[in-house]
């Protein structure tokens, strides 16, 4: 990691896929005032040394409701009864692998994680604390807060200004 190098236009494509990953090569290039090869030479790169994750599409939750409806939404703290690495590590496993566990973070002081999840609905919640939650003798407390209402989500990570 060490190795890596950023100058001012890695930063700037990477700033620009942050906020819009569906922009074209031709479009991407434009926007960095670069040769679309250098661009895509550039952007292969930035991926391969793991700067670039993945491209996802951020659904509206709002408009997609009336069709597949609004789901659960919940903020879940979990308190493990031993903390050592080896049972952070085993927890951690085990629930980034469901497909309900949307993020999942190692916080302290307070909790071990921050789960946030989301289910169809009540019944669907139940049976993922029983999955992940209830099943696992290493779980010592469970406080979930459900949403009402998502005010703003984002995932972009503030890069240094440019020169």
């Amino acid at each position: 990691m060490d190795s890596i190098k950023l100058d001012a236009i890695d930063l700037l494509l990477l700033d620009a896929l942050q906020q819009d990953s569906s922009l074209s090569n031709q479009a991407l290039a434009e926007r960095a005032h670069i040769s679309p090869p250098t661009c895509l030479r550039r952007v292969k790169r930035l991926v391969e040394e793991g700067l670039i994750e993945r491209q996802i599409a951020v659904l509206s939750a709002d408009r997609l409701a009336p069709l597949v409806g609004h789901g659960l939404q919940a903020i879940v703290e979990i308190t493990l009864e031993r903390q050592g690495e080896e049972a952070q590590t085993a927890f951690e496993q085990r629930v980034v692998h469901d497909h309900a566990v949307q993020q999942c973070y190692r916080v302290s002081p307070g909790p071990d994680f921050v789960l946030v999840v989301q289910t169809r609905d009540m019944p669907d919640y139940l049976a993922l604390t029983q999955r992940l939650f209830t099943s696992d003798a290493n779980v010592r407390n469970v406080k979930t807060y459900f949403s009402t209402k998502r005010g703003k989500f984002g995932a972009q990570i503030p890069l240094p200004n440019r020169p």
